[in-house]
């Protein structure tokens, strides 16, 4: 599916660069504006689809994504959060269709924990910290599937999305404080499982 939103060139002066918001309040007198919220988050919003599900269905769904960010554009409130955090709220109700999808990508790479091919070049540390890599993956991978859907999103929001707590609950249109129980309860439920190999440890608000 191709979204009917041109990009186009923003102004040559950084500083005259409109606010997200301000372009999208611009986009709907002059739709053709809307292609400048496109090439700011494309990229950004394809990976995270991507890193989600797989690189095809991230293909399919960015173009969606805008989309329907685009026909939504009188809805956006500035007062309620930023364009950026809106945009990821759209990506999620896609993943939320392509459930399964990313079900079958999470038994993959936890599947894919326990193929290892013998290394060529024979530098035992290298192997050892490739192997124990791809191991933490698998974990990692079958924890995951283990989620509820709200905890997996509220999660990957943070940890591939890179959003602060106040991002996500705009996304998920939850409460901040519904952000931080889910974020707390979840990270010590991998914490307990992976310990210090989890890679999603951290996040923007601690």
């Amino acid at each position: 599916m191709t979204a009917n939103v041109t990009a186009r060139a923003g102004p040559s002066d950084p500083a005259q660069a409109l606010s997200d918001a301000a372009l999208l309040e611009l986009s709907r007198r002059k739709p053709e504006r809307f292609g400048e919220i496109y090439d700011r988050y494309v990229a950004e919003i394809h990976a995270y689809l991507g890193r989600r599900l797989d690189r095809q269905a991230a293909d399919d769904l960015t173009a969606e994504v805008f989309l329907a960010a685009f026909k939504k554009r009188e809805t956006f409130d500035s007062g309620r959060g930023e364009v950026r955090a809106w945009l990821y709220g759209f990506a999620t109700n896609l993943i939320a269709l392509h459930r399964r999808a990313e079900t079958r990508r999470l038994a993959a790479l936890q599947r894919s924990a326990g193929v290892h091919r013998a290394p060529e070049d024979g530098h035992e540390e290298r192997v050892v910290t490739r192997v124990d890599a791809v191991s933490a993956q698998g974990r990692l991978a079958a924890e995951l599937r283990a989620l509820s859907d709200g905890d997996r999103d509220v999660l990957l929001l943070s940890a591939l999305g890179e959003l602060s707590h106040e991002e996500v609950a705009q996304a998920l249109d939850i409460p901040y404080g519904t952000v931080g129980s889910r974020l707390s309860r979840v990270r010590k439920k991998l914490r307990a499982a992976l310990g210090s190999v989890n890679p999603l440890n951290g996040g923007t608000d601690g």
